[in-house]
């Protein structure tokens, strides 16, 4: 019999198997002109920053070690926005590092934790490293990427520590209701009461135009764990900083020792700007809103143009979306063509089976080039479609 450490291991393997390592540095390290793999909005410069905020912002800081729990002014802001008590609040080096002090102090080896997929790598991996099993709930592009409680609760059991979901997802952007979260706790209280159920809200502020977005799930229950960040809709990943809510004092004092005994604290020149960013966070994110609806919308035209040849799921929120090859218009010898015809149309997305999913699925992103870049970068990608057929 295997132990749960190989086991873990076999299912790494297995993943990323899928995906090679070396396509995955492709994806991360190649800058094409046409860049439709990024999931955030444009990144913000120094410049904007500091004349948002204000050089006197950091012009006297003292650039000593912070606070594990993070600095004072940062969690209360984010207290502000996710409408919860500031002491709840523990800083990390983006989501990433959330997750992987969550997968080492919310569960043990043995434990088993239900992740739903497609989701970003990181959110799996963290969990096997952990030696913790992963049982998948996995979604459907036929059924939009909903929540599927019916699979959730045929994989929870008594062993059952976690429930891991990102909502707005990544990759499809598709948002679960607070309703949905409500019968998912319902489900969870009726077959594994010790679970805690972790939900991602990276994206949830980068909505459409005049959309409001959802309102932070972090006060909903005490069983609930949030993490975000300011990296995807306030574009600003080089700060690398992020966050927990966690109501459990007891976790939250194990997480924030575990954080301690990794990386001390996060830098306070990173968390002073990504503080004031926060409170400035609607100046920041009405005009990108207004770019992302715009980008949508031209993005939706360009789906229209494109339905014989291309399926898509429409995001509720967030910078990306899940589109797929049609099966009646591409074999599968055509899906691997397509993935070697992009480098010649300088083109760059993020392949499916890096999140899990088919290789016929990929995740475009429309918020990080220009809008005067987005046309053509369209243009481009049925240029590529177009090489198929000949």
């Amino acid at each position: 019999m295997q132990s749960v450490q190989e086991k873990s291991v076999d299912q790494a393997g297995t993943w990323r198997g899928r995906f090679p390592y070396n396509e995955i540095i492709s994806l991360l390290d190649v800058n094409r002109p046409f860049n439709l793999a990024e999931s955030t909005s444009q990144d913000l410069t120094v410049g904007e920053l500091l004349d948002l905020v204000g050089l006197d912002t950091v012009r006297d800081l003292k650039l000593g070690y912070g606070k594990s729990a993070g600095t004072p002014e940062l969690r209360e802001a984010i207290a502000d926005a996710c409408k919860v008590p500031v002491e709840q609040v523990i800083t990390t080096q983006g989501t990433a590092l959330g997750l992987f002090l969550l997968a080492f102090e919310a569960c043990r080896p043995g434990d088993e934790v239900v992740l739903a997929t497609p989701c970003f790598p990181s959110s799996r991996d963290c969990l096997l490293g952990a030696g913790v099993t992963v049982r998948e709930a996995r979604l459907s592009f036929e059924n939009g990427y909903r929540l599927d409680l019916g699979r959730i609760e045929a994989l929870l059991s008594a062993r059952t520590r976690l429930v891991s979901i990102a909502s707005p997802q990544n990759p499809s952007g598709v948002q679960t209701s607070r309703t949905e979260v409500e019968a998912l706790l319902a489900v969870l209280q009726r077959h594994a009461p010790q679970a805690l159920l972790f939900i991602d809200e990276t994206y949830r502020d980068a909505t459409y135009g005049d959309d409001a977005p959802m309102q932070s799930l972090a006060g909903l229950d005490p069983r609930i764990i949030t993490g975000a960040s300011v990296s995807k809709a306030l574009g600003a990943p080089g700060l690398r900083t992020g966050w927990l809510t966690v109501a459990d004092p007891d976790l939250r004092a194990r997480l924030t020792i575990a954080k301690m005994n990794t990386v001390i604290c996060g830098s306070v020149l990173n968390e002073t700007l990504a503080a004031a960013l926060l409170r400035r966070r609607e100046q920041v994110l009405a005009p990108r809103r207004r770019l992302l609806a715009n980008a949508l919308q031209a993005l939706t035209a360009w789906c229209d143009r494109e339905r014989g040849r291309i399926e898509w799921v429409r995001p509720d929120a967030g910078a990306l979306c899940c589109m797929r090859l049609r099966s009646d218009a591409f074999d599968d010898a055509a899906v691997t063509r397509f993935w070697d015809l992009l480098p010649s149309r300088d083109l760059q997305l993020a392949c499916g089976e890096w999140f899990g999913e088919s290789k016929r699925v990929f995740r475009l992103g429309f918020g990080y080039l220009p809008p005067e870049r987005l046309a053509p970068a369209l243009a481009a990608l049925s240029s590529a479609l177009d090489a198929l057929a000949t």
